[in-house]
């Protein structure tokens, strides 16, 4: 029988297509869960099993923690990238992991089809569908919700007829959980005034349950990326864990996104990103402080253009690559120690310290001293470098009062 590979989380969209894809179409299904940091043992057992009560021929879990890691969160940090000003790009780089590992499966298990439970008005229908055709051009896509063009409650009724029990947060709201934050939509968030009840909430606690005493974090940063929280040295993906936690038990990593999406409409979204939100100010502060200006400048530019492609799908675009070596490049002296305070909701970063730091109170100190040049140099200076602005005010005789 023909089979078909899925990308499978456990999910309203994912159980539907699990038999959909059995029942209807009449594939043997693979399905493939690739934990990015969002399962727990017990869920991922949870999973497998709803997976094989669906009727699923086979079921792959893969541990993808470390392959995001290293492959899309260090240069999210290192590039400080925040859609929109304010999201951590929590989901695209993800998919795309989870798009690579199911392409995987389908070689190895010689499956004809490629399939996901994306809908059509979604970003993540664009990335699988991407992500696919670069990697298996010549199979075949199938994403059964996006072809129905159903409601989740449609879903949920066309299951609950199969005896396929679902729970009424699944049907009412898509939840994604990662190492790299949680998003959240349904109800709420298709309104841009709504905002989702607290009980959606699962990994940061409400500003008003936060503790009132402050919590200082001392987070360690070599060649651009995190090594150590308060002196002991550890592994990304254990920094990211760690501060997930004590950021989200602080009230901090919530937010709202209004974007773009891929297909041209506007898109709003919840997130839980504790350490995102945290490590990406650290890291950003810390490069304030080693970073000359035109570095930060270009480097911040083309990061932004990097995030976007990211969250866009275009991760296999050849410029992705261009872009991290210059990314890379400029992370060769972010080395030191960055202290953030987390209280109720908040974040400061109340210091950095480097040993490669441009900040020398020896040679100068902001608004006092200096030792690289006399007043007569200033004085130079500041004629020199009015001399545009005076010029266009001279010959076209602006009235400034």
């Amino acid at each position: 029988m023909k089979k078909a590979a899925l990308a499978f989380s456990g999910g309203l969209d994912t159980s539907f297509c699990a038999v959909y894809l059995k029942e209807v179409l009449g594939y043997d299904v693979i399905s493939v869960t690739v934990d990015t940091g969002g399962f727990s043992k017990e869920g991922l057992v949870k999973i497998e099993k709803r997976a094989r009560d669906l009727g699923v021929v086979k079921h792959y879990t893969i541990d993808g923690r470390a392959f995001v890691y290293k492959n899309f969160i260090s240069y999210i940090i290192k590039g400080n990238s925040l859609r929109g000003n304010i999201y951590p790009l929590s989901v695209g780089a993800e998919r795309v992991s989870q798009a690579i590992e199911v392409a995987r499966i389908a070689v190895n298990e010689k499956a004809e089809v490629l399939a996901h439970g994306s809908t059509g008005a979604g970003n993540d229908q664009i990335r699988f569908d991407v992500a696919f055709g670069v990697l298996l051009p010549d199979k075949k896509i199938l994403a059964p919700i996006r072809e129905l063009g159903w409601s989740r409650d449609r879903e949920a009724g066309w299951l609950g007829e199969r005896g396929v029990k679902v729970k009424n947060e699944i049907k009412d709201y898509s939840i994604n959980e990662g190492l790299w934050g949680t998003t959240i939509g349904g109800r709420e968030t298709h309104d841009s005034w709504d905002f989702p009840p607290e009980h959606v909430f699962k990994n940061t606690k409400s500003v008003e349950e936060a503790p009132d005493k402050p919590i200082d974090v001392v987070i360690e940063f070599e060649k651009g990326l995190p090594v150590s929280v308060d002196g002991k040295q550890k592994k990304g993906i254990d920094i990211i864990i760690e501060l997930n936690q004590t950021a989200g038990s602080c009230g901090v990593g919530r937010g709202v996104h209004i974007g773009d999406t891929i297909l041209g409409i506007k898109g709003r979204i919840v997130f839980e990103a504790p350490a995102p939100l945290v490590l990406i100010a650290a890291h950003r502060e810390l490069e304030k402080l080693v970073l000359s200006k035109k570095q930060r400048f270009w480097k911040d530019h083309l990061a932004q253009v990097y995030g976007d492609m990211l969250h866009e799908g275009l991760y296999f675009d050849p410029v992705m690559r261009d872009i991290e070596a210059m990314i890379d490049s400029s992370q060769a002296r972010v080395n030191g120690s960055a202290k953030i305070r987390l209280q109720k909701g908040n974040y400061l970063i109340t210091g950095v310290k480097s040993r490669h730091s441009l900040m020398k109170s020896d040679i100068a100190t902001y608004g006092e001293v200096q030792n690289l040049w006399d007043s007569r140099d200033a004085e130079g200076f500041s004629k020199i470098y009015g001399i545009p602005s005076k010029l266009h005010s001279m010959v076209n005789k602006d009235k400034w009062l």
